[in-house]
């Protein structure tokens, strides 16, 4: 890729570009990287730049484009305003790494069933039962993090859907 866009330096928009320009000469220039998605040239130059937002309908055809399933993922934890309040966003590593925290994460699924049980049994989550009940939902939290870490790695490298 040729200059550096200083301004755009940190936007996750333009370095999905510029990691896409290393295995698709097309996206090197910003052009044709608008001419490919199917947006004016113009239109992603402010979103790289940050004078503006993306369409939900934008990012999914950037990262289709690019082959960046994550910035769905940011974008919606990031930008969209329903997102931001719940869905978290994930960090892609290498899949030997990621299937060790999703086994990490499934490693006290048994106790983590057995609270549950014992904490919905009677229908009423009871003041003292409210700590247990809130390390259920984080640990549920932790493994749909890490599941959606996978599910993303398998779209991206694998081309599972």
């Amino acid at each position: 890729m040729g200059k550096k866009a200083t301004k755009a330096a940190d936007n996750m928009y333009y370095l999905a570009r510029c990691e896409a320009a290393k295995t698709n000469d097309d996206f090197s220039s910003r052009e044709k990287a608008a001419e490919i998605i199917g947006i004016d040239r113009t239109r992603l130059a402010r979103i790289e730049l940050d004078t503006i937002a993306p369409y939900p309908e934008e990012v999914s055809a950037i990262a289709d484009a690019y082959n960046v399933p994550e910035l769905c993922n940011s974008y919606c934890a990031r930008e969209c305003p329903i997102g931001k309040s719940s869905v978290h966003e994930v960090t892609i590593d290498d899949f030997d790494r990621l299937a060790l925290k999703v086994l990490g994460s499934l490693k006290d699924i048994d106790s983590l069933r057995a609270s549950l049980i014992a904490i919905s049994e009677d229908g009423v989550i009871e003041e003292d039962e409210r700590p247990a009940f809130q390390a259920i939902l984080d640990s549920l939290e932790k493994i749909s993090t890490n599941a959606k870490a996978l599910q993303l790695w398998a779209i991206k490298n694998i081309r599972i859907k």
